[in-house]
């Protein structure tokens, strides 16, 4: 028997030996498998991009206004329309709405208007505004194909403004306040938890305590001192900074609790030790080893947090002791419907807007628990 048969060539141990996966791609493959995590995660990222290109989405002027369409009801969009020689064509439109007023109860009713077809379209041109600040355009991504023409998808306000630019706009301010928030909190609760872990003692003593009397204020009476304290006179952006700040104040707690207990498990590991012995410092014993060991745990909880903060900006707004008009929120726009009589003339005030709230706090909740079973090593 030869030697080249004895001996197995290189190439056939390389196609025969296992596949060693790194611990990134171990979640990442475990994600995968959870399908309602993923969709959400799908329908997340399609969030922020409309929320990014704002202004090309929404097919109104946010701020146009109308007296004749006060509190006009949402329009269903109609995919087929006759043709001129009596045939079915393809024409995606909306009827027209019809005014009649009714003087002794002093209101208006709208009806819909057959023999008024509002054809819609793709990359429509309407109002004119600035892409990022920067690129000037008035091409939408649909709309009316004339921007004349009352299109209101989901209803108008009690201004006759569009509910659905609204919405759209609003995307921008309420999922930034969740990343912008849960950033800081990522920064404060793995510092004071990381310290807290690391060198317990009195330090670990006085950072719980900390943490306790935070959590032990109640939570809306502390965020109605702080917004009271807010000028009325302060521009848009720092209004919407200082909320933001307010909002993440609570949420670094529960955080800075898990990186606490993860740091007391950890600090009298081996490789924390050898770490130390080499000569490490502390900053670059937590940075380097503890931290990067638990990281997918940290992105989970942080996942969790995004829809609390979301929560938290919405019901401040509604409070109407959080963002103000004219910034546009969805706690802004749940706050049109704060009386019965919007309600009652208009529940698209309510529905449009909570709907919106509703599927975005659960594609994040459904998005933290794939992304928390991937990083559990015990889940199967």
């Amino acid at each position: 028997m030869t030697q080249s048969s004895t001996i197995p060539l290189a190439e056939d141990l390389a196609e025969h030996s296992p596949v060693v996966l790194g611990p990134w791609s171990l979640v990442w493959r475990k994600f995968l498998r959870h399908r309602l995590a993923v969709i959400s995660g799908v329908i997340i990222i399609l969030i922020y991009l409309i929320a990014a290109f704002a202004e090309f989405v929404a097919p109104i002027d946010i701020g146009k206004t109308s007296v004749r369409h006060t509190f006009a009801p949402p329009q269903m969009i109609h995919l087929f329309a006759p043709g001129d020689d009596g045939s079915t064509v393809f024409l995606p439109h909306v009827k027209g709405l019809k005014t009649t007023i009714d003087t002794e109860a002093r209101r208006r009713s709208f009806e819909v208007d057959e023999s008024k077809i509002i054809p819609l379209g793709f990359f429509v041109h309407g109002f004119e505004y600035k892409l990022f600040g920067i690129i000037e355009s008035d091409v939408h991504l649909f709309g009316p194909k004339n921007p004349r023409d009352p299109f209101y998808l989901f209803g108008a306000d009690r201004l006759g403004r569009d509910i659905l630019s609204r919405i759209i706009v609003g995307t921008r301010i309420s999922m930034s306040i969740g990343l912008v928030g849960v950033a800081m909190s990522l920064v404060i609760g793995v510092l004071l938890g990381g310290i807290s872990g690391y060198f317990g003692g009195w330090t670990d003593s006085l950072i719980q305590r900390f943490i306790e009397f935070i959590r032990s204020v109640p939570t809306i009476p502390l965020w109605m001192g702080l917004a009271a304290a807010i000028p009325l006179d302060w521009p848009p952006l720092r209004t919407y900074f200082v909320v933001t700040l307010i909002v993440s104040m609570i949420g670094w707690t529960s955080l800075a609790r898990e990186v606490r207990g993860k740091f007391l498990s950890l600090r009298n590991e081996d490789f924390i030790v050898a770490a130390r012995l080499d000569g490490l410092s502390h900053g670059e014993v937590i940075l380097k080893h503890m931290v990067p060991s638990f990281s997918s745990h940290i992105i989970a909880s942080l996942t969790l947090a995004v829809p609390l903060m979301i929560l938290a900006e919405t019901s401040l707004s509604f409070l109407g002791i959080g963002l103000q008009p004219p910034i546009v929120s969805w706690g802004t726009l749940l706050k049109e419907a704060q009386n019965i009589r919007s309600i009652a003339q208009a529940p698209w005030l309510l529905i449009a807007p909570g709907t919106v709230i509703v599927i975005a706090v659960l594609t994040f909740n459904f998005l933290g628990d794939g992304l928390r079973d991937a990083a559990d090593p015990n889940a199967h």
